[in-house]
């Protein structure tokens, strides 16, 4: 039976396995948390060019949340040492930065979450690096397409099972694979809390979404099949059959009546090209 807790102010949060439920001054938080994540990934669209190098993206993201007041939530968690994460072409998500440098057709995720006074802003989205295949443009979109549907899902009295039905069959209409061994999350003060955010499901399973959950939607949308390979990294996944991958993500609390994107473009830059 899913157990949800009334969180009211400054207490410690446990990752015990309860959906919080928060506040409006939680709310105020995530906002500005979530905005912080979204002016990132606005300012690196102009950056994110042929020859640049995902260790320079990393670079410019670690500079970027330290002057906006955060920290980046990455740097050390679980020994992942980098400020975001570079998934490029075939890499689902995870990618760790480094000297690769993109190359002209590239398609790249870039995922950040700065952590601004206690409150964790978790967003992602995908760049077109030059000229860009029609099949790789479709892909993204589809994928983007796949983010809003999930979250037109998200309103009080609906099931967590809603949204991973309806990426599902949105991307399964395409002949896409729905990646499931990575999903969505709450989160809040902790960067990975309850509920999993599965993004298959049936409509009408899983816990109830009230007001003042916070969790993220972030589909990984696979070209061909939905089979992931880990690295040895042990950090970075990849499509088994070496198929191309995309994934955006938002974050996003429950209102009385919908939902909130705490982490939308303030500069309109939803989906590329931008």
């Amino acid at each position: 039976m899913t157990q949800y807790q009334t969180i009211t102010g400054e207490e410690t949060v446990l990752r015990d396995g309860t959906i919080k439920l928060h506040g409006p001054e939680a709310f105020e938080g995530m906002r500005r948390a979530g905005r912080l994540a979204a002016e990132i990934l606005d300012a690196l669209a102009p950056f994110v060019q042929p020859g640049v190098t995902t260790g320079a993206i990393d670079d410019l993201v670690r500079e970027m949340t330290l002057a906006g007041g955060a920290v980046p939530a990455t740097m050390g968690y679980r020994g992942f040492a980098h400020s975001c994460c570079t998934s490029i072409n075939h890499v689902i998500c995870h990618g760790i930065p480094g000297d690769k440098a993109l190359k002209d057709g590239d398609i790249v995720n870039i995922d950040v979450t700065p952590l601004l006074d206690g409150w964790h802003g978790d967003s992602s989205r995908m760049y077109l690096v030059g000229d860009v295949s029609l099949k790789a443009r479709r892909l993204v979109d589809v994928t983007y397409e796949c983010l809003m549907i999930g979250i037109e899902q998200a309103r009080p009295g609906a099931r967590l099972g809603d949204i991973g039905a309806a990426i599902q069959a949105h991307a399964e209409q395409h002949r896409y694979g729905v990646v499931r061994e990575f999903c969505g999350h709450g989160l809040g003060r902790l960067f990975h809390d309850a509920p999993e955010v599965v993004h298959v499901g049936r409509k009408g399973t899983g816990p109830e979404l009230k007001p003042g959950m916070f969790f993220t939607i972030e589909p990984m949308i696979n070209l061909g099949k939905p089979w992931v390979k880990m690295l040895a990294d042990g950090w970075t996944a990849v499509s088994r059959d070496k198929s191309l991958s995309a994934q955006f993500e938002h974050s996003i609390g429950i209102t009385e009546d919908g939902c909130e994107i705490f982490t939308l473009s303030p500069g309109g830059l939803h989906k590329p090209p931008y």
